[in-house]
């Protein structure tokens, strides 16, 4: 099917959902289900996410998981896979409040998220593969797609992400860690089964034949592999995908987020400093030790560590 029929299609099923002879036609290109990916440590996002997995932060008065849940079930999409790992119970609520099924990745401290995906190859269809840390400001999510993508935003100037080059009908041809004024991986994918397929046989290959692929992102594999497996660009504003890797990205997109923040680790520094969460700025991660966690912080002109125990810590 063209490209051009595909859409049209698309068009007059919102027109006559009862049509079957449509809803045939559309069948190869619905989509069967999504997989969230929430194992991970989030440890650029210090210190709250010291205090609770990155996808469960709330934004704008919404939970950042539960939107993206809600905004696949509101695509038709039901059957959802919350893979975790990273202080997983926090999550386990999902599965009753959200009727979605929880997968745990008992590798998420160790390895990349390689691992996740190895969890639930037998899953991979027709599928969105989305991370649970993503803001989508409208649905991104659709019934039917016409074929596998990869969301990606524009950089302007220099960039240290994942930078795409495409052929002229979106094709992507090859990815650079790095770029200037270029396209870069942001946000959701979308598999189709014919990228499901191969890629599943790809990644049960490497992941065990090739002992670096375990610490390596799946996009890393993907490059590698680029010309077999068709992924095509597809490309949003800056300002409708958002995905926050510090404090002080979200808090600019969140006007009022340190207001309604619950954070003992920050209303700890305010206590100490005496000084508002307002004033605590510049956060960035300090590798942690067996015995504690830190990070650095700048507040009133001055810069601090903050330092904090792990629980078996004896002193």
């Amino acid at each position: 099917m063209t490209e051009e029929k595909f859409y049209n299609l698309v068009q007059r099923r919102k027109k006559f959902p009862a049509d079957e002879g449509i809803r045939e036609q559309l069948r190869p290109y619905k989509v069967d289900n999504a997989i969230i990916m929430a194992a991970g440590m989030s440890s650029r996002f210090v210190p709250l996410s010291l205090e609770k997995p990155k996808g469960l932060l709330e934004v704008r008065g919404e939970v950042l998981i539960e939107r993206q849940i809600r905004q696949l079930q509101a695509a038709g999409i039901d059957d959802i896979t919350v893979v975790v790992g990273y202080k997983k119970e926090m999550f386990f609520y999902l599965a009753e409040q959200f009727k979605v099924k929880i997968v745990v990745n008992p590798d998420y401290y160790r390895y990349n998220n390689t691992s996740t995906l190895m969890l639930v190859l037998p899953l991979l269809k027709n599928t969105y593969i989305c991370s649970s840390d993503n803001y989508f400001v409208d649905n991104v999510f659709e019934e039917y797609v016409y074929h596998s993508y990869y969301a990606a935003v524009f950089a302007e100037g220099e960039t240290n992400e994942y930078c795409l080059e495409y052929a002229s009908d979106g094709r992507i041809t090859g990815v650079s860690v790095g770029g200037r004024d270029a396209w870069y991986m942001l946000g959701h994918v979308y598999f189709d089964r014919n990228f499901s397929d191969r890629f599943r046989q790809i990644l049960q290959h490497d992941y065990e034949q090739i002992p670096d692929v375990r610490n390596q992102l799946w996009e890393d594999v993907y490059t590698v592999h680029v010309e077999e497996l068709p992924l095509y660009i597809r490309q949003y504003d800056a300002d409708k995908v958002k995905e926050f890797d510090s404090l002080e990205e979200l808090r600019s997109f969140d006007a009022g987020y340190l207001d309604n923040l619950n954070s003992a680790i920050m209303d700890n520094i305010a206590s100490v400093l005496q000084c508002s969460k307002r004033d605590i700025k510049d956060i960035y991660p300090i590798r942690s030790g067996m015995m504690n966690i830190s990070f650095g912080f700048s507040c009133q002109g001055k810069k601090y560590i903050y330092r904090q125990y792990c629980k078996n810590t004896e002193q």
